[in-house]
């Protein structure tokens, strides 16, 4: 299954979702998932701006101000930095333009046109960009290089994958691109210290395991690694458990697993992200009452619009996930078996 299919399967009951990588190892006091990116080169409005990026290298001779947003999350990141896109690339949701309700009151009045499914290189040109964003939009080379005869392209940096350029370069680079770098550090600042101060509320989570798992279509598996929904948990000191860091996973994201044995599920906390088949699928699973998790009450169940905040990890979203998954997440840790955690009782999956 590609990168991006299993995600329409698995992240939302509305659709799908993308992961830009977080980076690494934040079960530490100074987390690497919410690291910002270095400074760049260029002063905002100082002469030519250079980014190298998968593709080669990028010129704008001045930022930029029509920007079309092929990426499917990258206008979370331009609407955070007051830049609305001419066009953003459509991902999935019924909600208007393409924006999800975390960043909706960034567009004010504006009605950017909607790319859906393949790009079409006509509409693009009919837009008149100085800047077309190609980070996580899954462009070939080719496509990119049509691409470039209409205006500057930017792709994800080198020796990233192409969903896996994290959300805080991602912002930095497209703050850059705008005219608004100390805007976007700012902004990354901003959301390292809201993940600072959950870790400094909740000290007790340092060090606990805690997974992130899906169940759609009769297939059953976890995310690791560079995958947003993992990083997310090791960005409130969380590990994942043994069992899951040996895992062999295709593309550095998500695992599957043996639908005889869900035992790798089996940490201090599950965090079930919602999928087409909903929350009945998963609580029909036979195997997910073998689980200390779920006879113990310690599983939390992300619904479709808290799926797609961390399906989308950007600067917007996450501080929206935190917001929405952190009572949940002590309730489900605060050792009593008793305590009923509200999004696993509505969700039909508490003991």
């Amino acid at each position: 299954m590609t990168r991006r299919g299993l995600l329409l399967a698995a992240v939302a009951s509305v659709g799908a979702g993308a992961a830009a990588g977080f980076g690494a190892g934040a079960g530490t006091a100074a987390p690497a998932l919410l690291s910002a990116a270095a400074p760049g080169d260029d002063a905002d409005g100082e002469g030519p701006l250079r980014f190298a990026h998968a593709y080669g290298e990028t010129v704008l001779p001045r930022p930029a101000r029509r920007v079309v947003s092929l990426g499917y999350d990258t206008q979370d990141a331009l609407l955070a930095l007051g830049v609305v896109p001419v066009a953003i690339r459509y991902w999935y949701g019924s909600y208007p333009h393409g924006v999800w309700p975390w960043a909706q009151d960034r567009l004010g009045s504006a009605a950017p046109a909607l790319i859906v499914g393949e790009v079409s290189m006509e509409k693009v040109a009919a837009l008149r960009p100085d800047l077309i964003v190609g980070i996580g939009a899954g462009l070939s080379r080719n496509e990119y290089r049509i691409l470039s005869q209409i205006a500057p392209v930017l792709m994800q940096g080198r020796g990233y994958g192409t969903y896996g350029m994290p959300w805080d370069e991602v912002t930095v680079t497209l703050g850059r691109a705008t005219g608004h770098e100390p805007l976007a550090h700012r902004l990354v600042a901003d959301v390292k210290a809201r993940f600072a101060d959950a870790r400094a509320r909740r000290p007790g989570w340092a060090g606990q395991t805690a997974v992130a798992a899906y169940h759609s279509a009769g297939e059953t598996g976890v995310f690791t690694g560079m995958d947003n929904r993992a990083q997310f948990l090791d960005a409130l000191g969380f590990r994942p458990p043994e069992k899951i860091r040996h895992l062999t996973s295709p593309d550095g994201f998500y695992a599957q697993l043996s639908p005889e044995d869900l035992s790798p599920l089996d940490a201090d906390l599950l965090l079930w992200i919602s999928t087409f088949g909903g929350a009945a699928d998963l609580a029909a699973l036979p195997m997910r009452h073998t689980l200390r998790a779920w006879r113990q009450g310690r599983e939390v169940y992300a619904d479709a619009l808290t799926s797609g905040a961390l399906s989308f990890g950007s600067v917007l979203s996450l501080p929206f996930a935190l917001r929405r998954l952190e009572g949940e997440m002590a309730l489900a840790l605060d050792g009593d078996p008793e305590t009923r955690v509200p999004s696993a009782v509505a969700a039909g999956l508490a003991p």
